[in-house]
């Protein structure tokens, strides 16, 4: 998986407009009502209305550039989720996100910190993340996974694997005969 760079110092008008957006949008999702058509509706323009079918986003959320987040359908995300999403971030269908979990697609270059890292965050169908859980940059986390409570994910989690703790572990594997024919 390549890394990109990017240079705060070097002005990018796409990417400050972006988060500019961004961000009032977050203003106004979390300071409004959270189950009235006005918060649907500013959800679906924080996406750029791409959000699959029967998705729900409970705020509040925060991200600074939604415009490179994509989300399936089905996809249920609880309260408090934050990214930072300039590396990328794929939500595949059928997962849940529970409460105050963070996705983080971009870090700091440890000598040169005004250069921001970036890798993507690919999360596959069917997907189980509990709460409080911290995913790193680069990280894809498998079809049919669990990612436990408070773990922090620093590397891939295979399909069908349930992880837990921090650095996250693999503790077991799911059947994944278990998901077939499955309506979620």
């Amino acid at each position: 998986m390549q890394e990109v760079r990017i240079d705060l110092r070097l002005p990018n008008e796409e990417r400050n407009k972006e988060i500019k957006r961004s961000s009032e949008l977050c203003f106004k999702i979390n300071n409004t009502m959270p189950t009235t058509p006005e918060c649907k509706k500013l959800i679906d323009e924080l996406f750029n209305n791409t959000l699959g079918e029967n998705t729900v986003i409970n705020p509040p959320i925060y991200t600074i550039l939604a415009n490179k987040i994509k989300i399936g359908k089905n996809v249920v995300i609880m309260n408090g989720f934050q990214c930072m999403s300039a590396g990328g971030l794929t939500i595949e269908d059928n997962t849940m996100i529970s409460l105050n979990c963070v996705i983080a697609t971009n870090n700091h270059d440890m000598y040169d910190r005004a250069v921001i890292t970036c890798k993507p965050v690919h999360i596959k169908k069917n997907v189980w993340i509990g709460v409080n859980v911290t995913i790193l940059p680069g990280v894809t986390i498998g079809e049919n996974a669990v990612v436990g409570a408070g773990a922090v994910v620093t590397k891939d989690v295979p399909d069908n694997a349930a992880v837990v703790g921090n650095p996250a572990k693999v503790i077991k594997y799911l059947d994944a005969e278990k998901f077939k024919n499955k309506e979620l």
